[in-house]
Order: structure tokens, then sequence, then C-alpha cells
């Protein structure tokens, strides 16, 4: 009976040696999943592995289950959070980057010069800002300060293209001595502050619109030839004298504004290169670019650009630039012959040096009352191939700048028109052609005539109220670049930075 008493207990230990075993591999698997946050835990931990299995016959309660939780990772990322605007940093990283870039977002370096890419993007912005600014309005305030802060941010490119200038110094001895220091280039220091000014300007002559309360504008599609472009409604007798002239103050701004920005667009228009491949598809001669027609009415002894400007077609848009691509061609021809005189002998050329430069200061007039009369035609070919080679950036931003002024200006002036417009037809007013600068105040017959006496901002048509004939037209002999440089200086309203020669 003992013998037997021993087998069994032999047996149960046995038994008790599996169950251990079991409990042991189930407690190893568990010690790589579960996360110890501490020293208590794994003291616990070495307590329960260490801790002798109790008897069978032992009674003891069973431990309590605590949830299974998942281990967190030290490296999982939180969740990511919903993005807002982006900064103004992150704005101006992005602008820059892109510019830096060429435009050329692979980055493969097939992007655009420096020059090219800032004149894009002043362009670009203008364009996103203003529209075609269809009513006399102010700007919204999220608009006006994004062109603000945005447009800073490209013209800051200028503030770090400097020149050499000499300068005086006052040594430790006492002694004077002649250093070189850097400043802001001359034309960039000269012409950035007065575009923001005419900038300025500009907006201040919108936001002067927000009172007033007289006219307003239709909904829906107009029936003018620009559909677009909404219609200005007055009342049935028309705008209030006070009104009138009110209007016409912001007229007479916005035109000095306008004549500026084009009198600082012209002279950094001039300064460009020409480029080579716009020199290589000139025909050969003046002649061959105007036309027989033209060279002759330019080439004659008495030469009046308001005759001229008669007998040629401008009654479309395209004709007009067409014009202005012809008499642009045959100026930088005479130009690279004048150049040229000295490698030629006198008897191989039939026009003389000094009739050329008649021809091209003629030529030259002719441009600029085009350029005057019809501000809103699209560049020239010559203009664009300037702006697609240049590589001068203070060059590319002072002209994208100044166009875009000029642009704004040419606008605004043409919804000004078009309300002095319907009120004169509402107050039953003689209707009178819109955009027409005020007249010089040098009318005394002492004063010396300059570009505004001959150009004929009518179009030469007579008033059909009047009964005497027009006066004559007295022929005008343009003699010297001088003469010429003197009448763009009378005619815009702030003088170019440096004379062209």
């Amino acid at each position: 009976m003992v013998r037997g008493l021993e087998e069994e207990k032999e047996h149960l230990r046995a038994k008790l040696g599996q169950f251990k075993g079991m409990f042991d591999g189930i407690r190893h698997s568990k010690s790589l999943v579960i996360d110890t946050n501490g020293a208590d835990d794994d003291s616990l931990s070495k307590s329960q592995a260490t801790s002798p299995l109790p008897e069978p016959n032992d009674q003891q309660p069973a431990p309590p289950v605590e949830p299974r939780t998942e281990a967190v990772k030290p490296n999982d990322a939180p969740p990511p959070q919903p993005r807002g605007p982006p900064s103004d940093l992150d704005m101006m990283k992005e602008k820059f980057a892109k510019l830096l870039l060429g435009e050329d977002m692979s980055g493969g370096g097939k992007g655009v010069p420096s020059a090219l890419a800032l004149s894009n993007a002043i362009t670009n912005l203008a364009a996103s800002a203003f529209g075609e600014q269809k009513k006399l309005e102010p700007m919204a305030p999220e608009t006006k300060a994004r062109w603000k802060k945005e447009i800073d941010w490209l013209l800051s490119v200028t503030d770090h293209i400097v020149e050499f200038v000499p300068s005086k110094q006052k040594a430790k001895d006492g002694s004077n001595m002649e250093i070189m220091i850097t400043r802001q280039r001359t034309d960039l220091h000269m012409n950035i502050p007065a575009l923001k000014k005419l900038d300025g300007m500009l907006l201040d002559c919108l936001d002067n619109f927000k009172d007033q309360n007289e006219f307003y504008y239709e909904k829906g599609p107009s029936n003018n030839e620009k559909w677009w472009i909404p219609t200005p409604k007055v009342p049935p007798n028309g705008l209030s004298e006070v009104t009138r002239k009110w209007l016409q103050y912001q007229k007479d701004s916005v035109n000095q504004v306008l004549k500026a920005a084009m009198a600082i667009n012209a002279q950094v228009l001039t300064e460009m290169e020409i480029p080579e491949s716009y020199i290589e598809a000139l025909p050969k001669n003046g002649r061959a670019s105007l036309g027989d027609a033209m060279y002759k009415s330019i080439t004659d002894e008495f030469f009046d650009p308001d005759v001229f400007l008669q007998s040629v077609d401008l009654s479309s848009e395209h004709k007009i630039l067409d014009l202005k691509n012809k008499i642009e061609a045959s100026v930088v021809i005479w130009e690279r012959k004048m150049i040229a005189k000295d490698s030629k002998p006198a008897w191989g050329s039939a026009v003389s040096m000094e009739k050329r430069e008649i021809f091209e200061d003629r030529a030259e007039t002719i441009l600029l009352i085009l350029k005057h009369r019809f501000p809103g035609v699209p560049q020239s070919d010559l203009d664009i191939n300037k702006i697609q080679y240049n590589r001068n950036v203070g060059h590319a931003i002072l002209e994208s700048y100044s166009r875009i002024i000029e642009s704004l200006a040419f606008t605004v002036l043409s919804r000004i028109d078009h309300v002095m417009l319907i009120d004169s037809q509402a107050s039953g007013d003689q209707v009178k052609k819109p955009f027409t600068p005020p007249k010089s105040d040098a009318d005394s017959p002492t004063s010396k005539p300059t570009l505004l006496d001959f150009m004929d901002w009518e179009n030469g048509e007579p008033d059909p109220n009047k009964d005497e004939p027009p006066p004559p037209i007295k022929p005008t002999i343009i003699a010297t670049n001088k003469r010429f440089l003197e009448k763009l200086e009378n005619l815009s309203g702030l003088k170019s930075p440096s004379l062209r020669h």
C-alpha cells in the first residue's frame, strides 16, 4: 500500500512538471509583447517568474485578468494635423524658389534667365491682383494687402544691385583718402521710388471712388464692343457739376501717372540691347521696311507727323502695331548704318549720315505720337525681343513694373472716360471722344513749340458745330536729336534718369 502511494505521488509530480513548463512558455511570450514601463513592473514580473508553483491542493484566488494593451512604439509619428493657410515665410520661399529655378520646376536647368523670370513674376502678380479693373471701385482689402506685400518681395532684389562709387574716408592719422564703396545702381535708385509713388497714387485714386454714389454699374453684359465690361449708369439729367469737376480731377491725376510711367518704360526699353536675332531678320534698308509710300513721306523735304499719320490706315489695333513694327525696324537700320559709317567710304552710301539722322528723328517722333495716342496697343516686335533676351535684372524689374503701372493707369483712364461719355450723352452735351489729354499751358505766342503743338489728339476731324474751316497745317521740320529729346521731356510728366546720347 505504501508502494502504491509512492507511485501515485511520482505520477502527480510528473504532471506538475509538465504544467510548470507550459506556464514558463506562456510567461516568456508575454514578456516579448508587453512593454515594461517601470522598475515596479519588472520586479513584479520577476517575482512572478521566480515564485514556486503552488501545490495542486492549495486553493489560491485567481489573479484579476488585466486587459491586453498593444505596445506603443516610441518611433511612431502622431496623426497628421490639418494644415492652415501658408505663412508669409512659406509663400516667400516658394516664390523665390521658382525664380531661382527659372520657372523650371523639374530642376533640369531648362528654365528661363533670372531677368525674364522676375519680369514674368511681376507681370503675373499684377494680372492676378488687378485683372481688367472692370469698374471704378477700390481694390478688395485682401487683394490690396497681397499686392503690396508680394511686389515688395520682388522689388527687394533691387536693394542688392549695386555699383562702385568713389568716397572719401578719414584715416586714423587724420589724413583723407579716397575709397570705393557700394550703393544702389543709379537708375534703380531714381526710378524704383518714383514707380512706388505712382503705384500708390493709382491705388489712392481707386480708393477715392468708394464714397461716390451718383453713378453705378448695371449687372449683366453690355451692348458695347467689349461686352464683358459693365456699363455705367448716371442720373437722367447727368452728373452734378461737383461730381464732374471731381471726375475731371481724377482723370488729370491718372493721366499724369500714365505719362510718367510711359516715360520711364520708354527710357528703359531704349537702354536695353537689341538682340542679334532681331537684327538678323531686318530688311536690307529702310525703304524695304517702310514701303515706297511711307519712305517718300518721311524723307520728303517738308515733313509733318500729323499729315503722315492721316495718310496711313490706323483703323484697327493690328494696323497700328504693324506700322510701329515697320517704323522701329527702319530706325534700327538707320542707326546701325550711322554707327558703321567709318567702315565704309563716303561715296559708297546713297544717303548721307546727316539725312539718316534726320530720318531717324522723324521716325522716332511718329513712334512717340503713336505711343501717346494709342497707349493700349500691344508691345511691338522690337520690345518683345528686348524683354525676352534681356539679361539685365535691374532693367527687367524697371520695365515690367513701369509697364504694369502704365497698363493699370490706361485702364482706369478708360473707365473714367466711359463714365464721362455716358454723362455727356445723358446731359445732351456734345459727345467728346474718350482719352483726351489736357491741353498744354504754353499757349502764348512767345512760348517754344513742343510736340503737343502739332499732335492731333482729335484725329484731325473738324468740329461739326463750327462753320469756319480748320486752320491750315504748317509744315514742321525735325532737325536734330536734341529737339526730339526736348519734346520727349516736355510731353512726359517725369524726366528720364539720363539722356540717350
